[in-house]
């Protein structure tokens, strides 16, 4: 008996017979060296990366002393405590790692699913630089004055006030950056979608 898998792969090569230009058509659609799919193994490395942050980041957030104190500074509702749980916790796994993964998916999927080549690989490039630094540095400024302003509140809360002026400015700075990222990507996307497909310009 036929599992489900031979039969599948049976169905795709009887379809493939009887209209040999499915095949053909997907094979046009992405360089033949391979080299822009194996430029998109860096989106799912920095997917990775930041799973692996926010996995380390949730267990060390659970341990009573650490919790103890995230909990005195105001976590999860208000205070510097926000900031390292949940704005940077969230963010890290959220846009780090999931968001990164479907742009490296999209982009690796768009042209077999729709028969349209990439836009511009250029801009693939752009939003994956663009999208990294951005996630990072954002990440970075909510430990960095998470961990700084409530180090502060216990021991010079006058000084809070100085600090957290430069906070909305960093943030606003690594918000930007990651922004005109997912702008170039989503650009890209909606450009590629916009042009001939490869069977209609062969047409």
């Amino acid at each position: 008996m036929l599992s489900c898998g031979k039969l599948g792969v049976l169905r795709i090569a009887a379809v493939g017979r009887g209209n040999p230009t499915i095949f053909k058509s997907m094979s046009k659609v992405s360089p033949a060296d391979g080299t822009f799919h194996r430029s998109l193994v860096k989106f799912l490395l920095v997917s990775a990366l930041s799973l692996l942050i926010g996995a380390i980041h949730g267990m060390s957030q659970v341990l009573p002393p650490i919790r103890h104190w995230l909990d005195s500074i105001g976590s999860p509702y208000g205070g510097p405590g926000h900031m390292i749980d949940p704005l940077a916790h969230a963010h890290i796994n959220l846009v780090g790692g999931v968001v990164m993964l479907v742009m490296g998916v999209t982009y690796y999927l768009l042209p077999i699913l729709s028969g349209r080549t990439i836009y511009s690989v250029r801009l693939v490039q752009h939003s994956f630089w663009l999208m990294t630094l951005g996630v990072f540095s954002f990440y970075a400024v909510q430990m960095l004055f998470g961990i700084w302003e409530g180090y502060l509140m216990f021991h010079d809360p006058a000084a809070i006030h100085a600090v957290h002026h430069w906070y909305g400015r960093l943030v606003a700075v690594s918000a930007t950056i990651m922004v005109a990222g997912f702008v170039a990507y989503f650009v890209n996307v909606a450009l590629t979608m916009g042009s001939r497909a490869a069977a209609d310009a062969a047409g």
